[in-house]
């Protein structure tokens, strides 16, 4: 096993005693120097505390050595792409709470702003922050294993309105849907 502590660190723009200071409790940026060389064993309890610090689901941190991860070689900046002075691995973006679930929904067809292709990836939400999700792109279960998207346009005593994003379409509400799916992202062939 391979950790990758460094990589991700760096990609996130931490210094080692950014990370140790992130950690709870606190630790040197020694500590976290050797965790990340393996001159320190990487147990659980190591591995869960610099997952929260970077925010990472720990997971993340420890690859078999045959995974061959996907580098990031460069970066954009003002003056255009700069090459890193050494390649990194890139990580997927996780939300602080590795506890909320992601889910993804994929465009069969273009409506609106979305391609044929396209994938949407979504956070989970409860009922107790739909209000944070107006005018975001949302998705919401319905009865009997069906779901509704769209531009949340309204929430009110548990019930959460819809606008679809196709020309034309017409508000769906819904009544008490047990979560949304916040859009996060939107991943896109070019």
């Amino acid at each position: 096993m391979i950790n990758r502590i460094r990589d991700i660190r760096r990609q996130k723009g931490l210094t080692l005693a950014d990370v140790a200071a992130r950690c709870s409790p606190p630790t040197t940026a020694q500590t976290i120097g050797r965790l990340e060389t393996g001159m320190r064993s990487l147990s659980l309890a190591w591995m869960n505390r610099i997952a929260a610090a970077l925010d990472v689901d720990p997971q993340l941190l420890v690859g078999a050595e045959s995974d061959r991860p996907t580098a990031m070689v460069a970066k954009l900046g003002p003056t255009g792409a700069e090459a890193l002075t050494r390649p990194i691995e890139a990580v997927f973006p996780l939300a602080p709470d590795g506890d909320t679930p992601v889910v993804v929904l994929g465009v069969e067809t273009s409506v609106g702003e979305y391609r044929a292709g396209d994938q949407v990836w979504l956070r989970q939400v409860g009922p107790d922050e739909f209000a944070r999700a107006l005018n975001r792109d949302v998705l919401a279960p319905r009865p009997a294993g069906r779901f509704a998207f769209g531009r949340m346009i309204d929430h009110d005593s548990g019930r959460v309105a819809l606008l679809p994003p196709g020309i034309g379409q017409r508000q769906v509400v819904i009544d008490q849907p047990a979560w949304l799916g916040v859009a996060e992202m939107l991943v896109r062939r070019l």
